[in-house]
């Protein structure tokens, strides 16, 4: 069984950026199993009968991770943050082409009272939270991406503050101020 350790895959992820390829190999069993958790954590929040399947987003993902040769990874909280960054790219295109179908195509519904610490009892589309996200990002760009980390990328506290370079405290308030505003944000009509 391959070690998931966080030491093990930053290891791993400085030796690819290094141009050393065997890591790649030794890494991708790795990422992989993480980024179908992160996968699995997105495709839980949206509508029954979604299209797109957990292992499509997982194999799109990974194929544009890894055509990025110019990335220098930090560490594992980094890779995994830009992982989410790119799945939440993915899912809002793929609703955005869902959107403009003929047949009365609908975008994904994230439930927001499903994913713990939003406290919302309302569903909302993954385009109206990523145009809400893109204004919080235009008023606090810190807060979008605390938001992005945690609810996208399934972050702890610690992990985001590690990407971020900040305090844990710091991204627990930012946390709970984004929070705030995205449900005053989405429960405007």
């Amino acid at each position: 069984m391959p070690s998931t350790s966080p030491k093990e895959i930053t290891r791993l992820l400085i030796a690819w950026s290094d141009g050393d390829e065997s890591a790649l190999a030794d890494l991708t069993p790795l990422i992989y199993e993480e980024l179908h958790r992160l996968a699995r954590h997105y495709m839980r929040n949206e509508r029954a009968g979604h299209t797109l399947q957990t292992s499509a987003l997982v194999n799109e993902a990974y194929v544009r991770l890894i055509d990025w040769k110019n990335v220098r990874w930090q560490n594992r909280a980094h890779f995994f943050g830009v992982s989410a960054q790119l799945m939440r790219r993915i899912l809002v295109d793929f609703a955005r082409s869902r959107r403009y179908q003929k047949r009365g195509g609908r975008e994904p519904v994230l439930a927001l009272d499903e994913v713990p610490e939003i406290p919302s009892g309302k569903t909302t589309d993954l385009v109206a939270l990523d145009e809400a996200l893109n204004t919080l990002s235009q008023l606090d760009s810190r807060q979008s991406k605390v938001v992005e980390l945690r609810f996208f990328g399934g972050l702890s506290i610690e992990e985001a503050a590690e990407v971020l370079k900040v305090s844990p405290a710091t991204v627990r308030r930012d946390w709970s101020l984004a929070r705030a505003w995205l449900h005053r944000e989405l429960s405007t009509p």
